[in-house]
């Protein structure tokens, strides 16, 4: 079976990037830890939240890296000279990345009952009409 890239279609000109974008999203190893949801909040805004329970505003980092937001946490070893009987609630890192298209851009973080907040915006694109002049030659 032959693989179908965005090359395949001769009407798609200048799409390769999309197609890089695709195949990074799809390895970008997010395994479903912290969960999260996304939410339209109007017409052009968006809200990531991601339940980190646990973590603290110096635990997280949120950066924008090549168009993708990433969320990373890391929580500091606090169990030196403490005896748990039971461990059920695990101190591990996670990193979560989300691509962001053009003209999409990150607000402000909220951190609010163990939610992460991230809002999102997208300017609205200008229709842009360009009339090519044709020589002769």
């Amino acid at each position: 079976m032959t693989k179908l890239t965005l090359a395949s279609y001769p009407h798609m000109l200048g799409f390769e990037q999309l197609e890089r974008v695709l195949e990074r999203s799809a390895k970008s190893g997010n395994e479903g830890y912290p969960p999260f949801n996304i939410e339209q909040t109007h017409e052009r805004s968006y809200r990531i939240t991601l339940a980190v329970a646990g973590f603290a505003e110096h635990d997280l980092s949120i950066t924008v890296e090549d168009r993708q937001l990433v969320i990373r946490g890391r929580q500091s070893d606090d169990s030196e000279g403490r005896v748990f009987l039971h461990r059920g609630i695990a101190g591990r890192q996670f990193q979560r990345s989300f691509v962001l298209a053009d003209g999409v851009e990150v607000g402000e973080a909220l951190m609010e009952n163990g939610l992460l907040h991230v809002d999102l915006s997208q300017a609205k694109p200008e229709t842009v009409v360009q009339t090519i002049n044709i020589r002769k030659g």
